[in-house]
């Protein structure tokens, strides 16, 4: 079985993985809670590990969108999709603008954060691009409190392409802040079929420990309930810096 990642090398299986039209209510959702209360002309978004556009698919009909991401083909796939957004090169940790957004939104990509230096660096970044009186949402996948193990069955067809994947998500060892998700694809095209395997090692924090370093950052920090169900983020975290 080869090994690969969904990120670099098969990155153009992605759109099978996670298509553009499941994230309607997510973007609907991060839409409603980011929209500033008052603005003058359209207001500004930053997106931290952007991906392949998905969400700002549908966020740039209300805010113009920057869109940031580790992974040049992701950001390739997300320019294609969203050619009117700004799309750049950036570490959600180390990056650094000369501007400031009325909104930023970071969502899955946020379980590479291994350490809470990570975490906290991260934060750090959110703070200086954020503008005062400005919002910031957080999604992450899971909270260290509810995390449990789960796996599940992705199937997708695109003309002679079909994936199917298993994905799992397991805790081998609670005593750290890590945990491991492993894809196996069946990729086919045409008469043509391979299984690569994919393993993504996430991070895992208490919900506590994020709204602390959030609030030591500087933030105003409101947890909203997810009302997208259990499988699409944890509770999200509304942040606004004064």
């Amino acid at each position: 079985m080869e090994s690969a990642s969904i990120y670099r090398e098969l990155a153009d299986w992605y759109p099978l993985l996670d298509p553009v039209t499941d994230h309607t209510e997510d973007a609907e959702l991060f839409r409603r809670l980011l929209q500033p209360n008052e603005s003058t002309g359209q207001p500004t978004l930053l997106e931290l590990a952007s991906g392949a556009g998905n969400n700002a698919h549908y966020l740039q009909r209300d805010f113009r969108c920057t869109l940031t991401d580790i992974s040049k083909e992701m950001l390739e796939l997300s320019s294609r999709q969203n050619p009117d957004c700004e799309h750049l090169v950036g570490d959600m940790r180390t990056l650094k603008l000369d501007r400031q957004f009325d909104a930023i939104l970071a969502h899955d990509g946020l379980v590479y954060l291994t350490s809470q230096d990570d975490l906290y660096l991260t934060f750090r970044t959110i703070w200086h691009h954020l503008r005062p009186g400005g919002r910031t949402l957080l999604a992450p996948d899971y909270y260290a409190d509810s995390f449990s193990e789960v796996s599940e069955l992705h199937r997708a067809n695109d003309g002679e392409r079909s994936l199917r994947c298993l994905e799992w998500c397991y805790d081998p060892d609670p005593t750290d802040t890590e945990y491991l998700v492993d894809y196996v694809y069946l990729l086919r095209e045409g008469s043509d079929t391979r299984v690569v395997h994919d393993r993504h090692v996430e991070g895992l924090f208490s919900l506590d420990l994020w709204r602390r370093g959030l609030r030591e950052t500087g933030f105003e920090v409101e947890v909203v309930e997810n009302s997208l169900g259990p499988d699409r983020y944890g509770d999200l975290l509304l942040c606004r810096r004064p």
